[in-house]
């Protein structure tokens, strides 16, 4: 058995809804950036997965090709040292003048493959249609891309179109190159569900096998679903087939955290957008994962299932998780260990496939909408210039064989912990058997995540991210590591052995900073400095906070990172020395700005008082003339552990998308609580007597990528998190325990 290998691909789909074509290509920029190519070569990838697309090469018509993209890139996959694998159809439905239901569409496209063929007879292997099933299910079962029908009949047309289609191409490609092999992807999961919905489930986990089945010519009288298709009058169109199969040389099955579906019939116990159903009740569908006990066996499940079937070499042809960035190496890291595991038990894997290596965008909606929602992949590509992420490192490990995992990786993924769950357990029974796979525990790390700051918003904030996300940290008070005792500081970090470091702590209180000069210049800046010089004498990763105080307010317009510090009162000189002293330091350091914190978990930030004030029907005195960007404490934690997952450094800006007065601020926080704005009244900063100067406008902007949402986007969730019964009583046991720097709810204050 050949060495297993790690194969890649960026997300290309090609899918159209109504008239309009969306084109993830295009989308992530590689469209105009040949220069990717080189990056995915240096990760060790042995193939790609590549687009050679219809729609794309033949638009408006059937004998009139435009190569030039194609032809540029093809030759560079070569040159690199990697293999193409051409895919002729990515979810998509062809160009305007077809459709998956067109009669002639298996003609059309196989006439199509036979000039890709002629065009590049060199190519080896190929995918002419991309997920059939799953394609025929979005587009003509469901409605979501085009032709959108609604139509069980309809939908096995289109599936037997794209199963011809891709026949007839492999007879034209083999005609042109005799060695062609046809590497078929299909999506692969398995459904559970209650006694009452085990029709549904039992047809599903039939259905999910037809591309491959119908490809190898099983789908005989014998086939459970033969009578079915039959009564459908599609049994002379089966018969065709079987009699003349296109099985593939490689089944690659791509599987996602939400490809195993349970289904419950008790609708009551879920929210009703996971609600539909069928022709004879109405059943909850939601990811397997997040209810079912035991848990389901997942890609080790469906692949064991998958060679037990075919007896045909499998490639994980997909791999990839939305989530954070720990989370997407432990998931791409399973794949490769779960590939391992079954080579050695005898199935033959041969490759595992880092998918959207640029990211994705809008696979939350299934490609309906155009709104904007990245997920990041190998690469962020949010500022047009790719960006490695921690995956990219991980990839590369793999690919090459070199170097040791990070060590905040280690743990176990959220979907072998307890957090998976989402909704009422439901233990599977009899009904729902289990395909035979190993339980394996992860072994945990044993070099945590040093944060220093135990009593302040942002350092319990991080603990919180940490229990949540599964990496392993230590929470440190000022006794344990004191930014005023250099010796100290060392012995801890020598003690502890930490991977990276993140200095949370330091001084808050911007007005008492002017009468307290020398205290808030130790902490933020003496102290922080000195502890970024022990970070770099141990070559670790240390990230620290600066504030939008750094500058002065003259710009007139977003500040982004390259702007030079201008303070107007002494914190933010303080956040402005260390910024330029720990960066002069080399090593690894990032320094980040943000500014106006608010967070449900915290009962002392300005939201919070704009909150405990309108419900009490008090006045909110603000100002309206110093315009800043509110930063939602969970989305700056999860972005500055992405970062340091990432190994970025210098100075970074993060604060959610958009620019608000305070008094606009608290108003906008009231109507999302559905308090009475008019009671938010804005003034003159200079009438509120705070002894600190403040700039009139520091919004915060980015010239290295906005990573946090729209500020709309966290008010709403924050506001959501507010609203639920529980939060009243979980606020007063937290203000308990609040310590007199937390508490910075004036007009105007920051908190950093």
């Amino acid at each position: 058995m050949r060495k297993l290998e790690l194969w890649g691909g960026h997300e290309c789909t090609v899918n159209r809804v109504g008239g309009a074509y969306h084109d993830q290509t295009i989308r992530s920029g590689h469209q105009h950036r040949i220069s990717d190519l080189e990056l995915f070569a240096d990760l060790g990838l042995k193939a790609l997965r590549y687009p050679v697309l219809w729609e794309r090469i033949a638009p408006e018509r059937p004998d009139s090709f435009d190569w030039r993209w194609t032809d540029e890139r093809l030759t560079r996959i070569r040159d690199l040292g990697m293999r193409p694998v051409a895919g002729l159809l990515h979810h998509g439905s062809g160009p305007r003048y077809t459709s998956l239901v067109d009669q002639d569409f298996p003609l059309a496209f196989s006439r199509y493959a036979r000039a890709v063929a002629e065009r590049y007879g060199w190519v080896e292997e190929w995918t002419p249609v991309n997920e059939p099933l799953t394609t025929a299910r979005f587009s003509a079962l469901y409605g979501h891309w085009y032709p959108h029908l609604s139509d069980e009949h309809v939908f096995w047309a289109a599936l037997l179109n794209e199963i011809d289609g891709t026949r007839l191409a492999m007879r034209e490609i083999r005609q042109v190159n005799a060695g062609a092999q046809l590497i078929q992807t299909e999506d692969l999961g398995r459904t559970y569900s209650t006694r009452a919905v085990a029709h549904q489930a039992e047809f599903d986990n039939i259905r999910r096998w037809m591309t491959w089945d119908l490809l190898c010519g099983k789908v005989t009288r014998e086939h459970p679903l033969w009578a079915r298709l039959s009564d459908f009058g599609f049994a002379d169109r089966l018969r065709a087939i079987a009699d003349d199969p296109c099985p593939p040389d490689v089944i690659g099955v791509n599987h996602y955290l939400t490809s195993e579906r349970f289904l419950d019939h008790r609708t009551d116990a879920y929210p009703p957008e996971r609600v539909g159903g069928n022709e004879f009740m109405a059943f909850a569908d939601v990811e397997a994962i997040r209810v079912c006990l035991p848990a389901p066996a997942g890609v080790e499940g469906v692949l064991q299932e998958a060679w037990d079937r075919y007896q045909i070499p499998l490639a994980i042809t997909e791999s990839h998780n939305g989530c954070t960035r720990e989370e997407q190496v432990r998931w791409v890291r399973e794949a490769w260990e779960t590939a391992e595991r079954l080579r050695g038990r005898g199935a033959e894997v041969v490759a595992v496939t880092a998918w959207a290596l640029l990211g994705t965008y809008d696979w939350n909606s299934l490609l309906t909408r155009h709104v904007g929602h990245y997920e990041t992949g190998a690469f962020d590509v949010r500022t047009g210039t790719p960006r490695p992420t921690a995956i990219a490192a991980e990839l590369k490990r793999l690919g090459t064989g070199q170097g040791e995992a990070h060590p905040g990786t280690l743990g176990p993924g959220w979907w072998k912990r307890d957090i998976r769950m989402e909704f009422r357990p439901v233990f599977r029974t009899v009904e729902t058997p289990e395909p035979r796979a190993e339980v394996r525990t992860p072994a945990s790390p044993t070099r945590p995540l040093l944060i220093a700051g135990a009593t302040g918003t942002l350092g319990k904030a991080l603990a919180r991210a940490c229990e949540w996300r599964g990496i392993d940290y230590r929470l440190t008070s000022r006794a344990e590591l004191p930014l005023n005792d250099e010796a100290a500081m060392s012995r801890l970090l020598d003690e502890l052995e930490p991977w990276a470091v993140i200095n949370a702590a330091g001084w808050v209180r911007v007005d008492d900073a002017e009468t307290e000069v020398e205290g808030c210049m130790q902490a933020n800046a003496a102290g922080a400095v000195a502890l970024a010089r022990l970070c770099r004498d141990r070559d670790l990763p240390m990230v620290g906070f600066s504030s939008d105080l750094v500058f002065d307010g003259a710009k007139g317009e977003a500040y982004v990172e390259s702007d030079a510090a201008a303070p107007l009162n002494v914190y933010g000189r303080s956040k402005a020395v260390a910024e330029s002293e720990i960066l002069a330091l080399a090593g690894k350091p990032l320094m980040i700005r943000t500014a106006a914190f608010f967070s449900p978990y915290d009962p002392y930030n300005f939201a919070a008082h704009v909150a405990r004030s309108l419900a009490a029907d008090t006045e909110v005195v603000a100002a309206d003339d110093q315009v800043v960007s509110p930063t939602y404490v969970p989305d700056l934690v999860d972005a500055t552990l992405d970062l340091l997952f990432d190994g970025e450094t210098g100075v970074r800006h993060l604060a959610n998308a958009g620019a608000v007065s305070w008094a606009e601020f608290g108003r906008q926080i009231a109507t999302a609580l559905g308090l009475n704005p008019a009671l938010v009244r804005g003034v003159p900063g200079a009438t509120l007597g705070l002894p600190a100067a403040r700039p009139g406008h520091t919004p915060l902007g980015t010239e290295r990528g906005q990573l946090l949402p729209p500020l709309q986007n966290a008010i709403a969730r924050y506001a959501a998190v507010m609203a639920e019964a529980e939060f009243a009583g979980e606020a007063e046991a937290m203000a308990d325990g609040g310590t007199p720097e937390d508490r910075q709810v004036g007009s105007g204050a920051r908190v950093s």
